[in-house]
């Protein structure tokens, strides 16, 4: 796991030691790192720490304006990649994110926020980090560096076919996430590669390869930056995307949301209004009478049934309301 000054990030070794191997280890490390778009100087902004603070905001904003463009440019993998993830979680399958330092971070955050949004048990979508949580707020020596690691951390999941690994790394070199989907595809898994440098490793090692190029970064290897933004948005269309497809929405209304405090409790309420143009009255009665679920109460509002028949619609249409409002007009 990589933070900006983790001192187990393999460009951070020891250089001072006299064995001969690692030398020569450190040398093409050295040499590797120095062909990564992500890893390059430069030197128009080798005195950005003597400009004006509004100067330097300024510099970072152009810079994450690029973000956008160049995810666009991956689109169509993106999109591949969804279909092949919804395909099977529709079978039952979990979608997994492996990762160090800042991408793993991501992925965790990402896998974290589907619960409360999609309503989704949290075994079905799962952020693993090199290190394990620890690694959340602080270093752990070493993790980044290991493919046994990641095989350990999936060998605990019980991978199958159904599922889906997905590899996030900026450089696309870490050995953790290269071991993640490399374990995988042994094990039968649908495998993504998530990176921001061209013809990655990661992305070859993957059934889907996105690479994001977003070229070097403000502070030299910052990857936390325009990767780290990039990686962002790449997880939110993974995610939000395969949900849609799997009926976790109706239209753009979050209407698996979990109502777990007031202020969801208020939207829950909010999307059923939107959704059926009910009255607050008839909106709590339908809500009452399906234990707070918003999707069951929009299908009884807008379906005319109650809420057993609504709660039965939905489970035989494999929770797309659509399609269970279509079963209630027949």
């Amino acid at each position: 796991m990589t933070s900006p000054t983790n001192a187990a990030s393999p460009d951070h070794h020891d250089l001072k030691t006299d064995h001969p191997d690692l030398k020569s280890d450190h040398r093409d490390l050295k040499a590797e790192l120095e062909t990564l778009t992500t890893e390059a100087f430069r030197p128009e902004l080798a005195e950005i720490d003597r400009l004006p603070t509004l100067d330097i905001a300024r510099l970072m904003n152009g810079e994450d304006a690029t973000v956008p463009a160049a995810v666009a440019a991956q689109l169509p993998r993106i999109a591949a990649a969804i279909d092949a993830v919804a395909e099977r979680m529709e079978r039952g399958g979990r979608l997994v994110y492996a990762g160090a330092g800042t991408a793993g971070r991501l992925g965790v955050l990402d896998a974290s926020e589907c619960p409360p949004t999609f309503n989704t048990d949290p075994s079905r979508v799962v952020g693993l980090i090199a290190g394990g949580p620890e690694a959340m707020v602080t270093s752990v020596e070493g993790a980044e560096d290991s493919r046994e690691l990641a095989r350990a951390d999936l060998d605990a999941l019980a991978l199958t076919p159904a599922d889906t690994v997905v590899g996030v790394s900026a450089s696309g070199r870490t050995p953790y996430a290269l071991g993640a989907v490399e374990y995988a595809r042994e094990r039968g898994a649908l495998t993504i590669g998530l990176s921001c440098n061209a013809d990655s490793a990661l992305a070859a090692a993957a059934d889907h390869g996105i690479e994001v190029v977003v070229g070097p970064e403000l502070l030299t290897g910052s990857t936390r930056l325009k990767a780290g933004t990039a990686q962002k948005l790449v997880l939110n269309m993974l995610s939000t995307i395969t949900m849609i497809r799997l009926g976790k929405t109706y239209g753009n209304l979050m209407v698996d949301v979990r109502a777990s405090n007031e202020k969801l409790r208020a939207r829950s309420r909010r999307i059923v209004a939107l959704a059926t143009g009910a009255s607050d009255e008839e909106i709590e009665r339908a809500l009452a009478a399906t234990d707070g679920e918003v999707k069951n109460a929009i299908l009884t509002i807008l379906g005319g049934v109650d809420g057993p028949t609504a709660a039965r619609l939905l489970e035989e249409s494999e929770g797309h309301l659509r399609a269970a409002l279509e079963a209630s007009d027949r």
